[in-house]
């Protein structure tokens, strides 16, 4: 019984001692060595991967305890996160690639003895291999990144989706706001109009105007809050629990310093593709390489010693153009990231103009609303003086109506800016809770 357990042993040593005697200097020899692989996060959950761990590093714009944080925290906790799943699952495969230098072992299939099958294995050891096993070990880790920039991608964008219409529901009622006090000031002209000519001094026409002018702007203020309740429904379905308390807050405009987020996702999505592009291309370029390979036979009755043979798609006329072929999609990888580095910068630019043109914008126009309104003080002193016309002071009190709901759609359009910028950037969310 002895001599058994010696002789199915006696083979997986030799083989386990061709696999710790390598090539030790071949970049070709399966080495045990992963470092493509340390890009997985270890089993407590800490990022050691460069790129990982400036994703973690990144923090939130939005002001803590602000309406918008808020918001921020309940649209996340109710996100399924299905990119999560896929970062699992890759993290998963990164981890079992790290072990693929070690011999696999496999029943052995007699077409003469089918019994043979339980008692009977064959043991495999890649020796030579063109570096196959270290791309796969490196196309495994590049998935974990590719997975970990989507999944902050699809967190900011989700937050970005939740606080546009949460912006978007706090402008229509700002803009509601203005339309009912809009109409309440027309409803005091149209009767003051109304009582003119009932005592004969003005005519049917300035009535009938005025009246137009209050069912536009009755019609226009309940368009804005059924604008403002339709957002905040559909924020809600977004959320754990109902936002609709937030949309009274005040407005605190996030921003976006210049030294934040060093480098947009897209740029980041872009770098672990070309890695994982990388791998892939080596680990073909492999395929098309020779390599040797040890096995063995375990057997209850008897075993084989190792056998070394050779292995890889056989030489062809074209192998020499699919390898330099192989090498120009390692050329294009690297050009898809320069490109993807400009086309991040010059959207990152424009986005960056448009805000800071809006926040300027905005600025103007609360100095117009201003001067707007002290305008219409002047007119209505003027009016009470006998020394102007009702209508006088309605034109003037409508230019001071649009200059408000221009102030606020400027506002709300620099708060956009801002939130486009973090979205790209991957600041709407603590990297550390992604």
């Amino acid at each position: 019984m002895g001599q058994k357990a010696i002789k199915t042993a006696a083979p997986l040593a030799v083989m386990m001692a061709l696999a710790g005697c390598m090539l030790p200097g071949d970049p070709a020899a399966v080495t045990r060595a992963a470092p493509a692989a340390a890009v997985a996060a270890p089993a407590d959950g800490a990022p050691t991967s460069a790129l990982i761990a400036e994703l973690g590093a990144r923090r939130s714009i939005l002001p803590q305890g602000s309406a918008y944080a808020e918001v921020a925290q309940a649209v996340l906790a109710a996100n399924s996160r299905a990119a999560e799943a896929e970062l699992r699952g890759a993290r998963l495969r990164a981890k079992a690639a790290e072990k693929n230098w070690l011999p696999s072992l496999g029943p052995q299939i007699s077409l003469s003895s089918l019994s043979d099958i339980v008692t009977s294995l064959m043991v495999e050891q890649v020796l030579f291999d063109n570096g196959r096993r270290k791309a796969e070990r490196a196309h495994a880790a590049a998935d974990v990144e590719v997975a970990a920039v989507g999944l902050a991608q699809d967190t900011n964008a989700r937050v970005f989706t939740a606080l546009s219409l949460f912006a978007e529901a706090k402008k229509a009622r700002e803009m509601a706001l203005i339309s009912a006090q809009a109409e309440t000031q027309m409803r005091r002209f149209a009767w003051i109009a109304e009582e003119r000519f009932k005592g004969g001094v003005a005519d049917m026409s300035d009535v009938t105007i005025l009246r137009q002018k209050l069912a536009e702007i009755g019609a226009e203020r309940l368009a804005q809050a059924e604008a403002a309740t339709a957002a905040l429904a559909e924020l809600n379905a977004m959320s754990v629990r109902p936002l609709d308390d937030l949309a009274a807050a005040g407005t605190d405009v996030p921003h976006v310093a210049p030294g934040q987020g060093a480098l947009p996702l897209a740029v980041l999505q872009a770098e672990a593709e070309k890695t994982r592009q990388i791998a892939q291309a080596r680990l073909q370029r492999a395929g098309l390489l020779p390599a040797i390979t040890a096995s063995a036979t375990l057997s209850s009755d008897q075993s084989t010693g190792p056998v070394l043979r050779g292995g890889g798609a056989p030489f062809g006329f074209g192998t020499g153009d699919n390898l330099r072929a192989l090498g120009a999609a390692e050329e294009a990888a690297d050009r898809r990231l320069v490109q993807a580095r400009e086309t991040a910068s010059r959207r990152l630019q424009r986005l960056r103009a448009e805000a800071s043109a809006a926040a300027r914008q905005a600025q103007e126009a609360r100095q117009l609303t201003i001067a707007a309104r002290k305008n219409l003080d002047m007119f209505q002193s003027q009016y009470d003086a006998g020394q102007r016309q009702v209508m006088d002071v309605v034109g003037v009190y409508e230019t001071y109506a649009r200059q408000q709901a221009h102030e606020v759609d400027l506002k709300y359009n620099a708060v956009l800016g801002q939130l486009e910028i973090a979205r790209d950037l991957g600041l709407l969310a603590d990297g550390g809770s992604i």
